[in-house]
């Protein structure tokens, strides 16, 4: 089979299903995973797609313009989300003062949250339900509700924020670059996760993140790299050995 032919394959495989491995590729293909990698290093340096450990996924677009909905979130990355919680969730410790941020990550993370002896604060109305019906001990900001994300923000929102120094947090990000940092589309939220970063101690600050969102920039930087940990289950091979980005299992 000639390259041509390879890459249509492949661009094909990931488009249909978002992610590929090498040894998957290796198999369908009956070439060896060095031709596949070569295969997927030539298709990642032309933006066809975004080269990770093990394989490929789709190549999004990379400037982020609104927020997805709750709704239209549901299912994306499942899998690195769930992963991404439990091991966020196994950091709790009975004595934290842990700071949530709104999103669907993080959703995922309130899910798996069981120690009772922590205090979590949040900005998300369905992450405070969802931790309250549980019986752990939960703080709504108060502010302005966002529809679309479920956010609370405004001027109350940051007021109650100064208040406050968390022991542990974690967020949510719309793109990740190694130039621009940590974005997201919304002007009032990237605030509240500004100021709620900069009140939580350091090098206990933890974006939770799939690697879809590497190399994504929407219009409001709320962090750079240096000020948090990412937390991910696969770098994109532009990001292999980055200060600050860890990989869960």
């Amino acid at each position: 089979m000639i390259a041509e032919e390879r890459y249509a394959h492949i661009l094909s495989e990931v488009e249909r299903d978002g992610t590929v491995t090498v040894a998957q590729l290796a198999a369908d293909l009956g070439i060896s995973e060095s031709t596949v990698r070569r295969d997927l290093e030539k298709l990642d340096a032309a933006h066809k797609l975004a080269k990770v450990h093990g394989g490929a996924t789709r190549r999004e677009d990379a400037h982020v313009m609104r927020d997805l909905t709750i709704s239209e979130r549901d299912g994306l990355h499942a899998d690195d989300k769930r992963r991404l919680a439990a091991a966020a969730a196994a950091m709790v410790g009975p004595d934290d003062f842990v700071y949530i941020d709104a999103g669907s990550t993080t959703r995922e993370l309130v899910g798996c949250l069981e120690e009772r002896g922590a205090t979590y604060v949040t900005d998300s109305a369905p992450h405070a339900q969802s931790l309250a019906a549980r019986g752990l001990t939960v703080v709504l900001l108060g502010g302005e509700l966002k529809a679309a994300t479920g956010a609370v923000v405004g001027p109350d929102a940051i007021e109650a924020l100064s208040r406050y120094h968390f022991t542990l947090g974690f967020w949510g990000a719309n793109g990740i670059d190694a130039a621009r940092g940590l974005t997201t589309p919304d002007r009032e939220e990237a605030e509240v996760k500004r100021l709620s970063i900069e009140h939580t101690a350091s090098g206990r600050r933890f974006v939770l993140t799939d690697p879809s969102k590497f190399g994504r920039v929407a219009p409001v930087r709320f962090a750079e790299l240096a000020d948090v940990t990412v937390l991910t289950t696969d770098v994109p091979v532009a990001y292999e050995g980055m200060v600050g980005i860890e990989l869960v299992s």
